[in-house]
């Protein structure tokens, strides 16, 4: 069972849709946030964007730059003393292709991996807001890595939506909460 003082908001839309705004408006309502960023600028845009996306969250606001291990990171903190009213996850879509595109023996776990951030979650006491793409509602990619992602990001979403206690999906600058109007598993609906 999860401690009923902490809450797990998922926050998913596609691409300026608004979900990054949603989220630093819903921490701001807090004293002591910790935004985890896991972007890298591997080139001129993604550095402008980084930028523009630290220029708009608060200077007291810590930031805790985790491109590939955020579960590791976060135990860190939690075993540091620091305490947060509420951590940003900005964003698992990043986080995900991060994995995919690292250099390692064998492709990543995308299950083992976010069990163990939801892990590190359910561990502590401090609410999340985590931000994501939805990216299963578009063409089929022609590439069988782009198939592949698509494939790995839906279950890393799908894990993270049932385990939240709000889902909010983000269309056009649009907010719907979709636990709130009676969104559930879709194996609840089986016979």
């Amino acid at each position: 069972m999860h401690d009923a003082r902490k809450s797990l908001t998922l926050i998913i839309g596609g691409a300026r849709s608004g979900k990054s705004s949603l989220a630093e408006q819903m921490a701001s309502g807090h004293e002591n946030v910790l935004f985890v960023a896991t972007a890298e600028a591997s080139d001129e845009d993604m550095a402008a964007r980084i930028a523009a996306h630290q220029a708009a969250r608060p200077d007291e606001w810590d930031t805790l730059e985790e491109p590939h291990d955020p579960a590791a990171a976060l135990v860190a903190v939690h075993t540091s003393g620091d305490r947060y009213d509420v951590i940003v996850i900005d964003c698992l879509t990043v986080w995900a292709a991060n994995l995919m595109l690292a250099d390692g023996p064998a492709p990543p776990d995308y299950d083992a991996e976010t069990a163990t951030l939801i892990d590190v979650y359910e561990s502590g006491d401090t609410s999340w807001i985590v931000v994501t793409n939805e990216v299963g509602m578009g063409v089929v990619p022609p590439s069988e890595s782009g198939r592949d992602f698509r494939d790995a990001l839906g279950r890393v979403n799908g894990v993270f939506a049932r385990r939240a206690d709000r889902v909010i999906s983000m269309t056009a600058g649009l907010a719907l909460d979709l636990k709130e109007l009676g969104a559930r598993p879709w194996n609840e609906f089986a016979p």
